[in-house]
Parts: structure tokens; C-alpha cells; sequence
């Protein structure tokens, strides 16, 4: 079973013919109608989607792989929120990115393997239990969040939302309620890796902050307490969107914000695009980094010729439910592992 993480096709950035590279030779992309443009009607948003389709191997996976896929922002446009206008971009000529979001999010429903839900069939997040074993909770990180700010909120309102009052109460509860050993937290974005949006806006939830929780950071801080409070054992966390592939170990004894049992986020990307990072990290829940996929000084935006493009898989041990997880590179050879003892 495979967990796509987000950025299932990047719409907003259209392909060119050739691109050169540093040593002097050519990138030969193949080249559509849709992918020639920015996406803005459905149909393009379709195209881009069926651009990935020209795969043999793609198409092969597909047929043989179940999947729970996630979207992030490049299957509408750039670190995009709900209430963002385009006002000043004018490569668009549809300045809502609401109507954007709609358009794509109708073409991603049509081109995913999505089960529907049909009480709320819009809705993305949703969980998937794969045995007694593994339970997957799937994120939406785009849906309901504020629009991208110094993200320095005290309070958790609307403006300093990421995943939405709903969508953090169904979360709780399917946690709660789950009878899995392992719960694996499937997230487009990471928690404490900085990602800014044009200068001192952020795009996830770390603020560059070292301090007590701001922002969007109040969400994440409210349900990790409510998971060390309800004894809610083995929750790990996959993550993707920086363009690198990491493993970050999060403890109390390293944090300002204190009131949290320790846990695991491992990040596995990006499949087939450009390799960036890494990002600098928020120390707000004391994240420590326990591996980095990527050389020291790396020049950014390596092409996948360059072979820095990875994936994580992991299996649990039926006899003693152990979860090892394990980061891949491109040739698939492993180069990080780690072996969880599963907490009763």
C-alpha cells in the first residue's frame, strides 16, 4: 500500500521543451497542451493529471498498488490558501484561488483513488485501518488553514487555523477510538521544518520561533497534548513538501512546549522533482534530526538525473508488531533504518 504525501502533479508550473543543466546538458521534457501553461480551467487541471498517465510504470503501479493519496498545494497552485486573491499575479486570469481550488480539487477527486465519503463527498481527510496493526490518518493541510501570515497568533483562531476545528476534532476522536497498533499520521506538511511564503509569511506551521507555541503551531500543541493525555501509544508521523528526505526525533526534554510524549516524523522526497534543504527547524517541540539524505551545501534544485530523489517504506513484524522504517534513494537502496518497539 502507498501513501502519496502531496504535489500528485505540479499545475502551476509549466513545463519547457529543454532545460539546460550544469554540466552543460539537455533535460528533454515531453510536452502536452496542458502542461505548456498554468492551470486554471478544469480541463487543465485534468491534463496535468493525465500527464503522469504517459508512464508505463506509473500506470503499472497504479494497477497493482492500493493507495491513500493526500494533496498538497502544487495540485492547485504554489503555497496556496482558501482565501487567496491573485490580484497581482497576472499570469492568472482567474484571480480566486477558490474557484481554483475547486476546479482542481474535482480533477484530483476524478484522477485519485479516493474512497469517497459520501456524507461530505469533498472531503479528503479521512483515516484507512490496514489490519489490526496499522491505522493511516490521512491530512488535509490546504482545505481550512488562514491565509499564510507571520503566523504569531496567541490564540487559536480562525486566522491561525492549518487543519480546521472540524477537521482537528475528527482527528482526535479516530485517534482515540482506534484499536491499532500502529497509527501512522500521514501529513502533506512537516511540523517543525521552516517554510516561508515571501519574506516573513509562513507556509506551514513553524513560525522560526523558538518560543511557546504561535499560530498554527497552538493546533499542533493541542493535539499532542491530547495525545499524551489519552495514553495514545505509537503515533508516528510521515511527512513530504521540503523537497528532502530526513528523520526527526521529537522529545519534551528538548522543547519549550513540554507536554508531549516523544515521537518520530520522517520525511521521504521528492519522488521525481528537484531536491532542496534543508530547511532549518523550529525548536518549539524539540525536534532533533536523527538523519539528512542530502550533502552538506548542496546547490538547490537538483534534477533527478543527479540521483538525490527519495521514498520511505515500512514494514511491522507480525510476531512482535515492531515498525521499522526505512528511507530509500533513488536506485532503492536503504539509507536510513530504524527499528520502533511498538508501547502497550
Amino acid at each position: 500500500m502507498f501513501v502519496h504525501l502531496g504535489d500528485t502533479i505540479y499545475a502551476d508550473q509549466p513545463l519547457e521543451p529543454e532545460v539546460k543543466l550544469d554540466d552543460g546538458s539537455l533535460w528533454r521534457n515531453i510536452m502536452t497542451e496542458a502542461k505548456a501553461k498554468i492551470a486554471q480551467e478544469l480541463d487543465d487541471y485534468r491534463g496535468n493529471h493525465r500527464y503522469n498517465f504517459q508512464d508505463d510504470h506509473l500506470r503499472r503501479f497504479n494497477s497493482e498498488v492500493s493507495q491513500v493519496v493526500l494533496w498538497d498545494d502544487h495540485e492547485v497552485r504554489d503555497n496556496w490558501y482558501p482565501l487567496q486573491r491573485l490580484d497581482d499575479d497576472a499570469r492568472y486570469y482567474v484571480k480566486s484561488v477558490a474557484l481554483l481550488a475547486a476546479r482542481a480539487k474535482r480533477a484530483f477527486f476524478e484522477y485519485q483513488p479516493l474512497r469517497i465519503n459520501p456524507d461530505e463527498p469533498e472531503r479528503i481527510y479521512r483515516s484507512w485501518r490496514h489490519g489490526p496493526a496499522l491505522e493511516i490518518f490521512a491530512l488535509d493541510m490546504r482545505s481550512y488553514r488562514g491565509a499564510n501570515s507571520p503566523n504569531r497568533q496567541a490564540r487559536l483562531t480562525d486566522d491561525a487555523a492549518f487543519l480546521g476545528t472540524a477537521q482537528l476534532a475528527w482527528l482526535k476522536a479516530a485517534l482515540a477510538r482506534s484499536t491499532s497498533t500502529w497509527k501512522l499520521v500521514a501529513a502533506d506538511m512537516p511540523i517543525s521544518a521552516v517554510v516561508r511564503d515571501d519574506g516573513e509569511r509562513f507556509e506551514a506551521i513553524a513560525n522560526a520561533d523558538d518560543g511557546p507555541p504561535l499560530g498554527r503551531e497552538l493546533e499542533i500543541a493541542d493535539l499532542l497534548r491530547f495525545i499524551r493525555d489519552r495514553r495514545i501509544r505509537n503515533v508516528v508521523w510521515i511527512t513530504a513538501d521540503v523537497h528532502y528526505a530526513a528523520a526527526h526525533h521529537y522529545d519534551p526534554s528538548r522543547a519549550r512546549f513540554t507536554a508531549f510524549d516523544p515521537f518520530w516524523e520522517f520525511i521521504a522526497c521528492p519522488l521525481h522533482a528537484g531536491t532542496f534543504g534543508p530547511n532549518t527547524l523550529d525548536r518549539t517541540f524539540g525536534p532533533e534530526v536523527r538523519f539528512l539524505g542530502i550533502p552538506a551545501g548542496m546547490k538547490p534544485n537538483r534534477p533527478p538525473s543527479e540521483g538525490l530523489q527519495f521514498f520511505g517504506t515500512g514494514t511491522i513484524d507480525r510476531r512482535t508488531q515492531a515498525l521499522t522504517m526505512r528511507i530509500h534513494n533513488l536506485k532503492g537502496e536503504v539509507v536510513f533504518k530504524i527499528e520502533l518497539p511498538s508501547a502497550s
